[in-house]
């Protein structure tokens, strides 16, 4: 939701531009409104919180916080692992991935792009079930696949125009990178995933506890 601009506000409230200008900046610098070049300044909405401490998918996260999740599949296909993939799952080249490409919504709101890569000898049949139906934590489930660990790294980047809009941010916008590689019981890599996600639509947790003998 846009706010009403520095004139209006000024005359609403019988205070100078000036004053209003000092106030809506402080706002912008404590996240609480966002100015976007051409359109205006707006508020932002509550962010979605996520523990980066435990092992979930997007859609049983957000049902834990309490907001409804959905996602837009753009893309769902085979592909072949290639060099670079073939090293991370420690797979033949030729060995075929199902590649997905999504927008995931947290209430009707854009909140993150996701590319995933899964063996495709993991699920037969993938390319036959509805995402839209059922997430992928829960085809895992159905498969006898147990996820039990994780390892997640963090970058800043940009999106192309594209992928940008689809967001609804500017490609000038930094989004935060998740890149995670997920193991099973076996220490098989199950999942490979790069998630992008706007900052002002998410905040994220760790906790550290020493191990320092008392």
């Amino acid at each position: 939701m846009s706010i009403p601009s520095e004139n209006e506000l000024a005359e609403r409230y019988g205070i100078h531009r000036l004053t209003v200008r000092n106030a809506v900046s402080v706002l912008i610098r404590e996240g609480l409104l966002k100015s976007v070049q051409g359109k205006g300044i707006f508020v932002v909405g509550p962010k979605m919180e996520r523990d980066l401490d435990t092992l979930g998918g997007f859609t049983q996260t957000m049902r834990e916080k309490g907001a409804h999740p959905s996602t837009k599949v753009l893309i769902k296909t085979v592909r072949q692992a290639g060099e670079k993939y073939a090293m991370i799952f420690q797979i033949c080249p030729e060995d075929e991935l199902y590649y997905i490409k999504r927008i995931c919504f947290a209430d009707g709101e854009p909140v993150s792009l996701e590319e995933i890569y899964i063996p495709a000898e993991l699920i037969p049949n993938f390319e036959e079930l509805d995402l839209a139906v059922f997430s992928i934590y829960e085809i895992y489930e159905f498969y006898g696949v147990q996820l039990t660990r994780a390892n997640q790294s963090l970058d800043l980047t940009t999106l192309e125009l594209k992928d940008a809009k689809r967001l609804g941010i500017d490609p000038t916008q930094a989004v935060m990178l998740f890149a995670c590689t997920s193991y099973d019981e076996k220490d098989r890599v199950i999942e490979f995933s790069r998630t992008y996600t706007r900052g002002d639509k998410s905040d994220f947790t760790v906790h550290f506890a020493s191990n320092r003998a008392e």
